[in-house]
């Protein structure tokens, strides 16, 4: 079973990230400690960039994935610490936080003592991702005022020229797209031939990824919200650093091209995010990864990028990705009729065909259970498995064969999608997935939404054979849940709104969950479990005209 687990995940792998991990374990590159190429002189003004929260709670302590630690304790490498939470700590994320400019003084010495720790090439602070990450980072901070003393400049030439030996071919994706960014940053930082190399390799990488990485219709084609906000900051910073170093050839002829490209990708980010200002969660999703679409939008307002329009009533269909939005009379609804991602690229894919998302009056409702962690343990197999998501599990079987933390092995494709205007104010979505064709019997989920300005009503249907089928729908924490009727229970929102929700079809419970909107976090919550009954499960949701 293991041997058809390995060929279902690896029949799927691009040539160069088989050879390409091959060359990654065996090549040892050592690092080049020449001094630095000079400085390149700057001709534009930084704008100030999007900012997470601040992950520095004090000179050497560090808050990550729900875990405070004190460097002098943890110190930067070693397994008292999850590989997470490292990598976290040598992003160097806070140099560019906010507030940064009130910790000056920590960011100086932090810096100082990084380089001191940390001999070039050795621990997971030299992997290629938390290398490209700090790269961008610590130039951010520099081009922001702050100051990046001898040590830490010829730091940064050895950084890019390791890099530039350690790119992740063997997993392509957005640490791909990481690693290009820190060669540009890196090469327009520095001048010469040298960092004309470094600015070179990482342009040719970027423009062959962006036009491979970015759907047509602006999705980051690893389909989850998260990481594409995180390459939308890195294309934000890029389109910043061309309008600093304006007088770069290179640069300036790709500023229309990338201006194109980052407003496809923030109108896809405004689509997949509730009224709240922030994203749904499908795949791996969290907030404070990366920065909120509205901190995000913000941000291109102040590069002088146009508006792009906000998502209006009816139905917005991301046809490329496979998502769809339905929104009408103060509801929201996100659908998820997308593949997991790219065959070659799963790894932060969760077995979540057919979920979907709801906030009402600008209050989330119905929610995924959300990534806290990525342990290779049962929790992270838990929090991506179908059971985890408002979707339906077939023989308590995940509809993706997830494995690992960041493997897939056969995968659900949807197909036979739907959509139709039904009258003026009614819309019905139908899709079903094949992703359950691999057990006995080739059972089909097929999920019909039917949405109206007053109720939303999904149909659940299974055909072919199967022992059990289950239903479910998890609550935001903050949802006040009361049965009426064994079939009836009203939802109570905090901002004093109620709804009702109807299971008119199929056998139901109310039991306890878990939901993990940020990395390391954990909220209590209830999940409505809808046993299909005779093949066919039926549950409204309603609200008020």
């Amino acid at each position: 079973m293991n041997l058809l687990r390995y060929w279902h995940t690896l029949k799927y792998l691009r040539p160069i990230q088989i050879y390409g991990r091959v060359w990654f374990s065996l090549y040892k590159p050592i690092p080049d400690l020449s001094p630095p190429p000079p400085l390149r002189a700057r001709y534009g003004r930084w704008v100030e960039p999007a900012r997470l929260k601040p992950s520095l709670v004090g000179p050497r302590e560090f808050y990550f994935c729900g875990t405070q630690a004190s460097l002098d304790s943890v110190g930067w490498d070693g397994p008292d610490m999850e590989r997470l939470w490292r990598y976290n700590q040598h992003y160097f994320e806070d140099l560019v936080a906010q507030g940064a400019n009130e910790r000056q003084d920590w960011h100086q010495a932090l810096v100082h003592r990084w380089v001191t720790d940390n001999p070039p090439g050795k621990g997971v602070g030299w992997e290629p991702y938390p290398t490209s990450r700090r790269i961008i980072n610590w130039i951010k901070w520099s081009l922001e005022g702050g100051k990046l003393e001898e040590k830490a400049i010829h730091s940064l030439a050895v950084h890019a020229r390791w890099l530039e030996k350690r790119i992740e071919w063997h997993l392509l994706g957005n640490h791909l797209l990481a690693n290009a960014t820190a060669l540009i940053f890196a090469g327009i930082f520095f001048e010469g031939n040298e960092a004309e190399r470094w600015l070179q390799k990482g342009i040719q990488i970027l423009d062959a990824q962006l036009t491979e990485q970015i759907l047509e219709d602006g999705g980051h084609f690893e389909l989850s919200p998260m990481y594409h906000a995180v390459v939308l900051r890195d294309m934000l910073d890029l389109y910043n650093l061309a309008r600093v170093y304006s007088q770069i050839p290179i640069l300036k002829e790709r500023l229309i091209g990338w201006a194109d490209i980052i407003n496809r990708m923030r109108r896809w980010l405004l689509v997949m995010s509730h009224p709240d200002g922030d994203i749904a969660f499908f795949n791996d999703a969290a907030f404070g990864v990366a920065p909120s679409t509205a901190e995000l939008e913000n941000y291109s307002y102040r590069l002088g990028l146009q508006s792009v329009p906000s998502p209006s009533d009816g139905v917005t269909h991301l046809k490329q990705s496979g998502y769809i939005r339905l929104q009408g009379n103060g509801a929201v609804a996100i659908l998820d009729c997308a593949p997991i991602g790219p065959d070659y690229q799963p790894g932060h894919a969760h077995a979540d065909t057919l979920s979907f998302e709801m906030s009402f009056n600008g209050q989330r409702l119905i929610v995924n259970s959300g990534t806290s962690q990525y342990s290779e343990d049962e929790e992270r197999l838990r929090q991506r498995s179908t059971m985890a998501h408002n979707t339906v599990s077939i023989n308590k079987k995940d509809s993706s064969e997830i494995w690992g933390i960041f493997r897939v092995a056969c995968r659900a494709y949807p197909f036979g999608l739907i959509i139709k205007k039904t009258d003026q104010e009614a819309f019905k979505i139908r899709c079903a997935h094949d992703g359950y064709w691999r057990f006995i019997g080739k059972p089909t989920h097929w999920r019909e939404w039917c949405f109206t300005n007053h109720s939303i009503t999904l149909r659940d249907t299974i055909q072919g054979r199967y022992f059990e089928a289950v239903g479910r729908f998890y609550f935001h924490p903050t949802i006040s849940v009361k049965n009426d009727k064994s079939s009836l229970f009203f939802l109570f929102l905090p901002n004093g709104n109620k709804l009702s929700c109807h299971v008119s079809k199929g056998y139901c419970r109310l039991v306890s969950s878990t939901f993990h909107p940020e990395l390391g976090t954990k909220h209590l919550n209830k999940c409505l479990e809808v046993k299909i009954m005779d093949n066919e499960s039926l549950v409204t949701f309603s609200w008020s005209k």
